[in-house]
């Protein structure tokens, strides 16, 4: 007899060759974050997840997911989180449960440094961490938050190599660079304002022609004291060719794209720019360290 409580069994991983495919269908949620209020947001976030596609493999939340950016000092403190915290417990439960990866960034603590951390957890238990690269240094970013000091992160799922960055570092191509093409999907979790809206259109649309990846912008929608971020969040094909953005007129309706191992394959094979790119090696005033996976 089955038993009624126990979870799916994971997906296998799908191998590819000139015969078989690997599909992966990845879903950007443009969520209307509410302002330091982590309660509401991963109630909304439950609500949308119940009703996601069920053969979704990734599903990808904005930058800062729980809180949207917090400058006040008075704040930050009870609203940052350890890694381990409640909120990351409840991604891993919704993961195991709807049997599917969910990443976005949140803001965290530790050693008393607040950070803007990315996160992919898997729906065995195993996340991966990377905290943002690029402050921006238009506002209290820079001087509130930590800069993250590892590289970006490769990660295997489902038969796919995937990254993740956050919102500002889309603009720094040698940081997204997919030197030795290491990864074939790229997730940017984003707060990304309508008053940059061509740039952050440009910017990803370039990003995945110069990587032959695909990306997943998954910008907040509604609205701030930063601005208005309703109608940007978009997929785009290793081609560069926008497959998936959100409606101004429903800002926050989850975009969904299904990707194919074997197209991305011939991408490669017909364009071959991988082959034909310089490599090179990142030099930082602080070494960086390699990214690597924990468990839940």
């Amino acid at each position: 007899m089955t038993d009624p409580n126990a979870m799916p069994a994971s997906t296998p991983l799908c191998a590819t060759d000139a015969y078989t495919d690997c599909t992966i269908k990845v879903a950007a949620v443009p969520l209307d974050i509410r302002w330091a209020d982590i309660d509401t947001n991963l109630r909304r976030c439950g609500e949308i997840l119940a009703g996601i596609d069920p053969d979704t493999d990734v599903v990808v939340l904005p930058e800062l997911f729980t809180t949207a950016f917090i400058s006040d000092p008075d704040v930050l403190p009870e609203a940052a989180e350890e890694l381990d915290g409640r909120t990351m417990k409840w991604v891993y439960d919704k993961a195991r449960r709807l049997d599917l990866a969910i990443a976005g960034s949140l803001l965290t603590v530790r050693d008393g440094t607040y950070y803007n951390t990315a996160f992919f957890m898997k729906p065995d238990g195993e996340v991966w961490y990377s905290d943002k690269r690029h402050l921006f240094s238009l506002s209290p970013e820079l001087k509130l938050f930590g800069q993250g000091k590892t590289t970006l992160p490769v990660i295997e799922f489902r038969g796919w190599n995937i990254s993740i960055i956050v919102c500002y570092d889309m603009r720094f191509p040698v940081w997204c660079r997919n030197d030795g093409q290491k990864y074939d999907l790229m997730l940017v979790a984003a707060n990304w304002p309508t008053a940059r809206e061509y740039a952050w259109n440009s910017l990803i649309v370039a990003r995945a022609i110069e990587n032959q990846a695909a990306w997943v912008g998954a910008d907040r929608s509604g609205a701030d004291d930063y601005g208005n971020y309703d109608g940007l969040a978009r997929i785009c094909d290793p081609w560069g060719m926008v497959v998936a953005q959100a409606d101004k007129g429903h800002p926050e309706e989850v975009l969904y794209a299904t990707f194919s191992k074997l197209e991305l394959s011939k991408i490669r094979k017909k364009l071959p720019v991988g082959r034909d790119a310089d490599s090179f090696r990142l030099i930082t005033s602080q070494p960086l360290e390699e990214p690597h996976a924990r468990h839940f």
